[in-house]
């Protein structure tokens, strides 16, 4: 059953769990998530940015989705927009099936100049208002989602800001927090805690310094229990680093969000967790193995099988340290035509 992600996230709250999203951009990434959450009894968050959506069209998603419903229709679950930088794009996608949308409006409409507060805020209310009438849920984002390590952010679909910025900007400010999703009526709000998006976060394992996992329960605490999401929070395997490099990669050693830290954000109010890069690289280390155990294979079903099976048990592994398995029967769901009833009346 699709229903909007706010939904899923006002049960995540109830039960004391998180979802991890996963941003995907083809039919084998679908079942690999779909597969594990029937496997553990989870809800799935699935996501596309806006250059997953050009590489598969809007056509075939608006297909897919539906095929999901048919397939996999044991599973509640919420298709996100990841990083609109736009209201168009936003737009699009709940007029293509979208049921949660996010609104970025960190970044000025040239997509690399940091934005005021009031650009933000004015952006993210537009959204809100559009998004709501349709009951879908919204996304917004304070602070810029960048390293603490090297103080620049990072590029997400060409959307990110230029130049070095300051400590200050790639921290989200509590109270500022606050009053951003007060004015804004926004249902989740993606928080910069040091997190970057890409498989090279960190040239360490994380700690305080570079990794502000304790910002969390202050702006949970500030905006009175905001669903929180954290962008940029692949783990970066060290098992799949080396399964790559082991069949003919060369993947620099590199560090991700450590899921035990993620534990934590959980446990102070995060209630969706972005995961990309993680799939991306448990496919194709799965895919250079089968090539170099099987040499003379050429059909993609089998070698696109053993990848499916791989991101399916990572998949599997962030459920269960989410703490979101076995959730499925305890959520009731909304369509999102009883949804526009329920913004209606806040």
């Amino acid at each position: 059953m699709l229903v909007s992600l706010r939904q899923l996230m006002d049960h995540a709250a109830e039960h004391g769990y998180g979802h991890p999203a996963f941003n995907i951009s083809n039919i084998e990434q679908a079942h690999a998530v779909f597969r594990a959450a029937r496997k553990l009894g989870a809800p799935a968050v699935i996501q596309f940015s806006s250059s997953a959506r050009k590489y598969a069209t809007d056509t075939v998603i608006a297909k897919l989705i539906a095929g999901l419903e048919q397939e996999y229709r044991d599973v509640p679950f919420a298709v996100h927009q990841d990083h609109g930088s736009s209201f168009a794009i936003c737009l699009t996608a709940m007029q293509t099936g979208f049921s949660s949308v996010m609104i970025d409006g960190s970044l000025e409409a040239d997509h690399k100049t940091v934005a005021s507060f009031e650009y933000n805020v004015n952006i993210t209310k537009k959204t809100v208002e559009a998004a709501h009438a349709m009951g879908v849920s919204v996304e917004g984002e304070l602070g810029v989602i960048g390293s603490l390590e090297t103080g620049t952010s990072d590029k997400e679909d060409g959307h990110g800001a230029e130049g070095v910025l300051t400590r200050d900007q790639l921290l989200t400010n509590p109270a500022q927090a606050a009053e951003f999703v007060k004015l804004t009526g926004v249902d989740s709000l993606a928080v910069a805690i040091g997190t970057s998006h890409g498989a090279y976060k960190f040239t360490k394992k994380p700690t305080g310094d570079i990794l502000a996992i304790d910002r969390i329960a202050e702006i949970s605490k500030a905006t009175g229990g905001a669903h929180l999401v954290m962008h940029g929070s692949s783990s970066v395997p060290q098992k799949i680093q080396d399964m790559i490099n082991e069949f003919g990669g060369k993947i620099p050693q590199t560090f991700g969000v450590p899921t035990e830290e993620i534990q934590k954000g959980i446990k102070s109010g995060v209630r969706k967790v972005n995961i990309d890069t993680d799939l991306r690289m448990a496919c194709t280390a799965a895919i250079r193995k089968e090539f170099a155990s099987n040499p003379a294979e050429f059909d993609p079903r089998k070698y696109l099988g053993e990848a499916i099976k791989a991101m399916s048990e990572l998949c599997e592994e962030r459920y269960e340290k989410f703490f979101c398995a076995d959730k499925i029967g305890s959520f009731k769901g909304k369509s999102l035509i009883e949804m526009q009833s329920f913004y209606s009346k806040k």
